[in-house]
């Protein structure tokens, strides 16, 4: 199987490479396109904001190639503002028309009472839609850091967290996945739903 973490200068991505390696998957990380366009499966990690990872994307021709691959049915999976960019706008810094795989905008989290923005540490995981990376995660803890999130229609929303708000945690459409937590700094759980990801790919 040929698992392609896509290389577009994200924060996470050697912590993804390390995760992916714990549980006995060998990854590789590329920008190119041809790669992305062959692989089995493709992850798209990131730390940053929204406007730089989309002009990053498209300076390396990964735009394109990304649809091309989805279109065709290659399960892909965003983490954190990796799962941001597969809205269709983001309200961070200016307007930014994402990858549009999944109807929604990310905007900032608003700040209240005992809720600081970023929101950053652990957060239990609620399940509002079964899916097949979601198994077990009811009432699990998992490791977040961000200051937006995906304002999506429910329909698309799998995993909720609560911070004042029901953040979404997981979502998806067709074969798009998204974690807006860290599942490479998330221990066992993080390391499962990696697991069951890659075993999506595998089918």
């Amino acid at each position: 199987m040929k698992l392609v973490v896509i290389d577009y200068d994200a924060g996470n991505t050697a912590n993804v490479l390390r995760a992916l390696e714990t549980i006995g998957v060998e990854a590789i990380l590329s920008a190119k396109p041809e790669e992305v366009l062959t692989a089995d499966g493709l992850i798209l990690p990131g730390v940053g904001a929204y406007p730089t990872a989309m002009a990053e994307l498209e300076k390396r021709g990964l735009v394109t190639a990304i649809k091309e691959a989805v279109g065709k049915g290659t399960p892909l999976l965003g983490i954190c503002l990796g799962m941001q960019i597969l809205t269709e706008t983001g309200l961070e810094h200016s307007k930014t028309e994402g990858l549009g795989f999944i109807p929604g905008i990310c905007r900032e989290i608003p700040a209240s009472k005992g809720k600081p923005v970023p929101h950053m540490g652990w957060n239990e995981l609620h399940i509002k839609q079964e899916t097949l990376l979601t198994t077990g995660l009811e009432g699990e803890d998992v490791y977040f850091v961000h200051s937006y999130f995906t304002d999506v229609p429910t329909e698309y929303v799998d995993v909720v967290a609560d911070y004042g708000l029901e953040l979404p945690a997981m979502i998806h459409k067709d074969n798009v996945y998204g974690a807006q937590f860290h599942p490479e700094k998330s221990g066992q759980v993080g390391l499962g739903i990696l697991k069951k990801f890659v075993d999506l790919c595998l089918e």
